[in-house]
């Protein structure tokens, strides 16, 4: 079984506290793009065994994906085992999740190979224990996400804008940026007030904003560079995803995005990516049959 397994943005992310666990509440947009990591599982193996080509994607029991295939089989009381290969196209600790839908995938696939033993709401409790976004990965469309990111309400006032994302080829620890924050300088709250509470229609002119962009920024002044350039070349806005780096520019339409990526190029030599948003349906994919899962 091949599942394409799709990275997400946060369309804006607001940090509201630290709990007392140490995780922090927060508010968050977030929605599936079509960039894709590949998983591909292959049953009627003796143990659990996870293969990355990345060299910096663990290949054992500390893989999401791993513990997502542990955490199934022993929640089914199967002991059983499935071998995980994992093509990555999705940027490693980028902001993008590719680490948590490659977990999402597991979850569903094993749940359809095993005829469907678990209900959405089933499987977005056990995700959760393995991350936080997992949930937003198996639930499959646009949601507002509160909590630590597991309460999700499906959110539909979203328009299929072109996505330029600019990767600027570095990684950044999640939690060291959460460590530096400071929840006196945030500043999306009143940015967010309004569209939070009437529900109004996403602007990417008025509602991009994320609390954590300024710490990842101070230490890599790149991320505010690549900002300037995607709304110099057209960009309705930009913005940092997740705690970084990845920033995305969304756009109008492909010309307008395809002439920023090549303007870009010219200029500087940033990974980077023209994708859609999925804003209808879900962005996980079997290749050998075509149905979605």
């Amino acid at each position: 079984m091949k599942i394409f397994s799709p990275a997400k943005i946060n369309l804006f992310l607001q940090i509201l506290g630290k709990r007392s666990d140490g995780y922090h509440d927060l508010i968050t947009l977030m929605c599936c793009i079509g960039l894709y990591d590949t998983v591909s599982l292959t049953f009627g193996v003796k143990d659990i065994a996870v293969t990355c080509h990345h060299p910096v994607v663990p290949e054992d029991d500390t893989n999401l994906a791993f513990g997502a295939a542990h955490l199934f089989f022993k929640t089914l009381n199967k002991n059983e085992g499935v071998k995980i290969i994992i093509q990555k196209q999705i940027p490693v600790a980028a902001g993008l999740g590719g680490g948590s839908s490659n977990a999402a995938a597991v979850f569903l696939g094993l749940n359809r190979y095993y005829g469907y033993p678990f209900s959405t709401e089933e499987l977005m409790s056990m995700g959760l224990s393995i991350g936080a976004d997992v949930p937003f990965f198996i639930f499959q469309r646009p949601a507002i996400a509160s909590g630590i990111g597991e309460k999700l309400e499906a959110y539909q006032n979203l328009r299929n804008l072109k996505i330029l994302l600019v990767f600027p080829g570095f990684s950044v620890s999640t939690a060291d940026v959460y460590k530096k924050l400071n929840l006196g300088l945030t500043k999306c709250e009143k940015k967010l007030k309004s569209f939070l509470l009437n529900k109004q229609r996403f602007d990417p002119r008025c509602h991009l904003c994320n609390d954590l962009e300024a710490v990842t920024a101070s230490e890599y002044p790149v991320i505010k560079t690549i900002k300037e350039a995607l709304l110099n070349h057209g960009a309705l806005g930009a913005l940092m995803t997740g705690s970084g780096a990845t920033i995305f520019g969304l756009f109008s339409d492909s010309n307008a995005a395809s002439e920023a990526s090549h303007a870009l190029f010219r200029t500087h030599k940033w990974k980077m990516h023209l994708t859609d948003m999925i804003t209808q349906g879900t962005g996980y994919k079997i290749q050998d049959t075509g149905y979605k899962i």
